[in-house]
């Protein structure tokens, strides 16, 4: 006879997954309080445009954590990559450069899926490595120098630095293309076998090769999906700084687990949705501007930005250790 949940149950879990959101809330409050602008449209269009890249590297980092692989450390050198490689092949044409830039972008994410699900490499230590090298061959192939796209008018150029400034019905292009990545994500993680096979394999590698899933598969697409999602926050974040170099788009990968873990996908994988990672986006982008507006300045703001990631890990821990379970 099956067993029925206690309401104890019920509302813990209910809690659990409305936790983030309320303290998206206080947070609002707190914004509120502090700046009697805030409560407006504008003011909150502000706010999901200024985490919309955060949110557009998390919600492909989000499937690397879910799948058990716990991160992708390379996030940063696949913007970069990118976006840099996009500047390059801008005199091909706006549509071709975009193509290119992505494509860049994929072939790291695929040489990652690759090894990490196929020679079962260390996920943290390779994609460290990898952002290593990269930053070292961006340097090198393009003689340490910024890239510059020609902004004249009518060029293909032109038109790239206004695709981070592109609005739909009044709503910033970057925004509707990172709710986008939530919803599409979504589906793909709680309506597909891909998604099924992705939180067995975080939940038990053991109990996923012994069902018959082809784990380097797995692997591979989760490593890509996040090496998609870093392409495209790599072309927005190139337009916007109108340049093409080496050195952007670091801190997005502490900054994306940190969205990731705050949003209760667990470190160990098996265990999370998508809805709680876009919580997560926005309690830190909430959490920044209120910051900002209390004065805190920018080094302090990371401080409390590593605080708040160490507490939400130990959170983790212990409501694991609580539930009987291991951290592997």
């Amino acid at each position: 006879m099956p067993r029925t949940a206690s309401p104890k149950n019920i509302v813990s879990a209910a809690v659990e997954s409305a936790g983030i959101y309320l303290v998206a809330l206080l947070l609002a409050a707190g914004c509120a309080m502090a700046s009697p602008d805030f409560l407006t449209p504008e003011s909150f269009l502000r706010i999901l445009s200024a985490v919309s890249l955060l949110g557009i590297v998390a919600a492909g980092m989000a499937f690397v954590t879910y799948s058990g692989n716990m991160a992708d450390l390379s996030i940063p050198s696949i913007i970069a990559f990118s976006g840099i490689v996009t500047v390059a092949a801008l005199p091909l044409g706006l549509p071709l450069a975009l193509v290119c830039g992505t494509l860049a972008g994929l072939a790291v994410g695929a040489m990652n899926g690759l090894v990490v699900g196929v020679l079962q490499a260390n996920p943290i230590l390779w994609t460290l490595s990898v952002a290593f090298f990269m930053e070292g061959f961006m340097r090198f192939a393009w003689s340490n120098n910024q890239l510059y796209p020609d902004t004249a008018l009518g060029t293909p150029g032109a038109s790239f630095i206004h695709i981070f400034r592109l609005t739909i019905a009044g709503i910033p292009l970057i925004v509707l293309v990172m709710l986008g990545l939530f919803v599409a994500g979504h589906f793909l993680m709680t309506r597909t076998r891909f998604g099924r096979e992705s939180q067995l394999l975080g939940s038990c590698r053991a109990a996923a090769l012994t069902s018959g899933i082809r784990v380097p598969k797995v692997v591979f697409c989760n490593f890509l999906l996040a090496a998609f999602a870093a392409s495209i926050a790599g072309v927005f974040l190139t337009s916007m700084n109108k340049l093409g170099v080496f050195y952007l788009g670091q801190g997005y990968d502490f900054k994306a687990v940190t969205a990731v873990v705050l949003g209760g996908v667990m470190l160990s994988g098996g265990r999370g949705h998508l809805p709680g990672v876009f919580g997560g986006v926005l309690v830190i982008g909430l959490l920044t501007d209120l910051m900002q507006h209390l004065g805190v300045t920018a080094f302090r703001q990371n401080i409390v930005t590593g605080i708040v990631f160490i507490a939400a890990v130990g959170w983790q821990q212990y409501r694991l250790r609580a539930q009987g379970k291991d951290y592997a």
